[in-house]
């Protein structure tokens, strides 16, 4: 199915919301007897660290490319390259591993999702702010 080239940017932001809001949830109800300010700042380090070094980046460098495109329609899931759908896979399948393998401890798991997913979540609300711009020529 082909769809317009800034509607691979919508379809990002509906991806990575999706993946953060679920990863926020999942951390966030492990949160409860975790719920202390060395905790807090943890889980402000690790959404500082994801949005700064590698979300922050993976907008900019696929929003970019969409922008490139010189045709109007393209395949759906060209939102995303292969390589950025091999390292979605990697963290899934990581993710899974550390939940129901027993290998994290649920402080860990509360922690460090609920960082990770609102790293996440904002990753896909910059997409839609990509996707508004493009969409109706809004500029920087």
């Amino acid at each position: 199915m082909n769809v317009k080239r800034n509607t691979l940017l919508l379809l990002a932001c509906f991806v990575w919301s999706a993946a953060g809001f679920n990863i926020f949830r999942i951390g966030f109800i492990e949160y409860k007897p975790y719920h202390n300010i060395i905790n807090y700042l943890l889980s402000v380090v690790v959404f500082v660290v994801f949005q700064i070094f590698v979300f922050s980046k993976l907008v900019k460098k696929h929003t970019e490319r969409i922008g490139n495109y010189t045709e109007e329609r393209h395949l759906f899931i060209k939102f995303f390259d292969g390589k950025s759908f091999v390292i979605m896979a990697f963290m899934m399948i990581l993710g899974i591993v550390l939940r129901y393998g027993g290998l994290a401890p649920k402080r860990f798991i509360a922690v460090f999702y609920a960082g990770l997913g609102a790293s996440l979540l904002l990753a896909g609300l910059k997409f839609g702010y990509n996707f508004i711009r493009a969409e109706f020529n809004i500029l920087k």
